[in-house]
């Protein structure tokens, strides 16, 4: 589990990241009630550690002061909405880049748009996600084909036997992106497991960095952070951006157009711009594409209901065929499940955004170039938006309300990340073709302790155990 202890620890990592890197100075956010400093230099982010995650310091947050409150980051207040209601009014959010794809830059030093202003920034973020969603048109036979593999090998295995979801999906989650990233080259093994190592690397040392504040404090880890390639997170950053650009030259070379990398190479972006967005999709889709089938098989092994609800679906639209990209969207309980999912898991309990003007929410001001943070993980469980909000319950879907606020927090709709999206196709291949052959169950006497980060994920391994569906 320490790929993901790693990325789990992030997410105060990557806010304090994007702050430092938006803002060329403070703005205060007057009027709004919140918590006070507690460190002149660091604000409030030892509350944020002691509270053990940025989302379990913001259900606490919002629990004293409301559905509107504040705290700072260093010198730097930020502000957070954590109801529906706050979330609708609020307006001139900045919807030209990804608030995902904005953190994940910045803490990796890269520039989000092309450098040109907002316009340019709109034009990249479309090369970008009209990429993935051409990678999967044209890649979904090998989607499918990983997903088999897996599923034959979980078929194959006795039905005692434990399976560990992390490990397994974590693979699988590995192998789809980078071949659909970057092609045939991550066909190998090898080359899978040495860009996992370096994955690790890179959150584990940004991370024990900002969480105790001595990147920011300490010029010399600092300086190495920047400049030594000895150092871990240096190396193997460097390492990352140097296959990326390899790969690029080759597929330039060899004038494909079948993956990620030949859409971004067909574009104007410049060779520098194609490796980061290569290096934000393989990083970034890994992790939610993982976290989303882990936590879906989970829920499904504690549901049987469920489970034959689904395979009914499964069997009703697709028969014994395989599933293809044109039946997704007749697969409406599919969609549910996977709603419910994201929803009961908290994937991405939180968002941010930059202010671009003064904003207004309820009675307040929200001053220009404020960092707005979307608590999604408190409204995601939300008593007053959803009816008995931590249980597992896909039916809730069906109604109209569900879907509009689901669509709001921008896990549906156009606000998607692209990722997500990608991890939705994924998810649904898996569950197609899983359930219509076995039963999931929950192994006895585990406990599921969820770390709620930038994505949610179990403290541990997760464990369940298969049987065979009999067939009609």
């Amino acid at each position: 589990m320490l790929d993901f202890a790693i990325f789990a620890v992030t997410f105060v990592i990557i806010l304090v990241g994007a702050v430092l890197y938006l803002f060329p100075s403070s703005r205060r956010a007057s009027g709004i009630p919140g918590l006070n400093p507690t460190d002149e230099k660091d604000g409030n982010l030892q509350d944020i550690v002691n509270r053990g995650s940025l989302h379990e310091f913001l259900v606490s947050l919002h629990l004293r002061f409301g559905s509107v409150a504040s705290f700072w980051f260093g010198g730097r207040p930020v502000v957070s909405l954590g109801s529906v209601l706050q979330l609708q009014q609020h307006i001139n959010p900045n919807h030209s880049t990804d608030s995902f794809e904005t953190m994940l830059k910045s803490l990796l030093g890269y520039q989000s748009g092309t450098g040109g202003g907002a316009t340019e920034s709109v034009i990249r973020k479309k090369v970008y996600e009209s990429a993935i969603n051409n990678t999967v048109e044209k890649n979904f036979p090998l989607v499918l084909k990983l997903v088999e593999e897996l599923v034959g090998k979980w078929t194959s295995a006795p039905e005692a036997q434990h399976t560990p979801l992390c490990a397994h999906l974590l693979g699988l989650a590995m192998k789809t992106v980078t071949q659909l990233a970057l092609g045939e080259t991550f066909r190998d093994d090898s080359e899978v497991l040495s860009f996992r190592k370096n994955h690790d690397a890179i959150w584990s040392e940004i991370g024990k960095g900002y969480l105790d504040g001595s990147l920011e404090k300490s010029s010399s880890r600092k300086a190495h952070y920047e400049k030594d390639v000895s150092f871990p997170v240096c190396s193997a950053l460097s390492e990352m951006q140097s296959v990326l650009l390899s790969v690029a030259k080759e597929r330039k070379a060899q004038r494909k157009q079948t993956v990620f990398v030949d859409a971004l190479l067909q574009s104007s972006l410049t060779e520098r711009q194609i490796m980061e967005d290569c290096m934000v999709f393989t990083l970034a889709g890994s992790v939610i594409t993982a976290n989303l089938c882990i936590w879906a098989l989970h829920f499904l092994s504690t549901s049987e209901d469920v489970q034959d609800k689904l395979c009914q679906e499964l069997e009703q639209v697709l028969g014994s065929d395989p599933i293809s990209l044109d039946k997704i969207p007749e697969l409406r309980y599919c969609q549910q499940v996977l709603n419910e999912t994201v929803r009961t898991a908290k994937l991405t309990p939180v968002a941010a955004r930059l202010q671009e003007v003064e904003g207004k929410v309820d009675q307040h001001v929200i001053p220009k170039e404020t960092l707005v943070i979307y608590a999604l993980g408190v409204v995601l469980q939300d008593s007053d938006t959803w009816s008995t909000p931590y249980r597992f319950d896909p039916d809730r879907f069906e109604e109209e309300s569900a879907r509009k606020s689901f669509c709001l927090l921008g896990f549906s709709g156009n606000q998607t990340c692209p990722e997500l999206r990608f991890a939705y196709t994924v998810a649904t291949v898996l569950l197609s073709t899983l359930v219509r052959q076995l039963k999931l169950h929950p192994l006895k006497g585990q406990v599921m302790e969820v770390r709620s980060e930038l994505v949610s994920t179990p403290k541990e391994e997760t464990w369940i155990t298969v049987s065979r569906r009999k067939q009609k």
